[in-house]
């Protein structure tokens, strides 16, 4: 996650945070909240202490102390850079929002960008990108003209496709991302998009990009950092040519019609919510897959592959 351990200018206020994260790495949640509550004292409008006070009394059991700190945290940054409101939400304090701050997603894998190959693949056992290339293999072998790799990353996603189409272009929300996905030399192009956003602003349609240019539109491991999926589809529909595939993963939220807020900050959703959503935007379900689709803390994350097509 995004790091916290950003100075508060204040040289005892730094040193009295530094010892309370090693009581709380130590599992002393309670003292920590008293040591974090004595360095906000000095800087009170310091937002990374405030979120790691929050943090703390979360921890401790505390949520007379953790929600006021998330609170102050919206006050002093409306950008939502620690991404407070999402957890507001999971304390009960706020409704869960339809969509995350993009500032907080945008933060999170720029941090993310230098580990991210090796903590998905090597650590969190991430196979979605290649289970998602079978899934297209699987139902058609030909050679495609246009991917468009929506939250490409690192460009898990555009090595196993690569070979199988002329044109492949990636957009992500991270610069940082977007540098490492060129380092591998895997796009034609390569750009910075917001999911969130309405076609004019999200930045898939810049610099003379056609509507309906695309054969295959993916999204791997992103879903869940988005909750009602409305958006997202209308863009891969606008993106997406008559019969165009549509691979993507999301975590399975199990029964009902809608999305919830997992304690990871992401979203998982419903089978019914995703089909309920595609259908809205033009696309059929040719099949799904029920799979794990990493490892978190040790446990694996239930998740749901798509392969849907555009409607002709």
């Amino acid at each position: 996650m995004h790091p916290t351990q950003f100075s508060s200018g204040d040289v005892i206020a730094d040193r009295r945070a530094d010892y309370a994260r090693m009581l709380a790495e130590n599992g002393e949640h309670e003292a920590a909240v008293e040591l974090m509550e004595q360095a906000l004292e000095l800087v009170p409008d310091w937002t990374a202490g405030l979120v790691r006070l929050a943090d703390y009394a979360e921890k401790a059991n505390q949520p007379g102390k953790a929600v006021p700190a998330l609170q102050r945290v919206l006050e002093l940054d409306p950008q939502d850079l620690f991404g407070a409101k999402l957890k507001l939400a999971l304390l009960g304090a706020e409704e869960v929002p339809d969509q995350p701050p993009s500032r907080y997603v945008e933060a999170l894998f720029d941090d993310y960008a230098d580990r991210f190959d090796t903590a998905l693949v090597e650590r969190l056992d991430y196979t979605v990108p290649a289970k998602l290339a079978r899934l297209i293999a699987d139902h058609d072998d030909r050679r495609f003209e246009v991917a468009v790799d929506l939250g490409c990353g690192t460009g898990l996603f555009g090595a196993e496709i690569r070979d199988r189409v002329a044109r492949l272009e990636g957009f992500d929300l991270s610069v940082n991302m977007l540098a490492k996905a060129e380092e591998k030399g895997l796009y034609d192009f390569l750009a910075k998009a917001d999911l969130s956003l309405d076609p004019a602003q999200s930045g898939l349609f810049d610099e003379g990009l056609a509507d309906g240019r695309a054969d295959i539109v993916s999204a791997a491991d992103v879903l869940m950092y988005l909750g009602d999926l409305a958006n997202a589809f209308s863009l891969a529909a606008r993106l997406a040519r008559p019969g165009a595939f549509f691979a993507f993963s999301v975590e399975d939220a199990g029964e009902g019609d809608g999305f919830l807020l997992a304690p990871s900050l992401r979203y998982a959703h419903t089978e019914q919510h995703v089909r309920q959503r595609l259908a809205e935007n033009g696309f059929e379900v040719l099949t799904l897959a029920r799979t794990t689709i990493r490892m978190d803390g040790g446990k694996s994350v239930s998740g749901i592959l798509f392969l849907a097509s555009r409607i002709a």
